[in-house]
């Protein structure tokens, strides 16, 4: 799971780098992720997840607990 969120799913895109003369050659947009650790209050310790910004966001939002379950309901996080 390289390079991908694991609260959200969110995974790097392929685009175009373009050129001034308009030459496209292909490129990578890759994901804002950080490696942060959480403490998990319902299961007493600490987990470390790849999460990204909007992952971050995510968890300040609706908790860690609740957004542990969703990515592992839709499949992003194997608990």
């Amino acid at each position: 799971m390289a390079k991908t969120c694991q609260i959200t799913g969110k995974k790097a895109m392929t685009g175009n780098n373009v050129s001034h003369s308009k030459r496209r050659t292909k490129r990578v947009f890759d994901v804002n992720l950080f490696t942060r650790k959480f403490y998990w209050v319902e299961q007493d310790c600490w987990i470390s997840l790849k999460v990204s910004a909007a992952g971050l966001r995510t968890i300040n939002k609706i908790g860690l607990n609740a957004a542990i379950k969703k990515a592992a309901e839709k499949g992003y996080l194997y608990v």
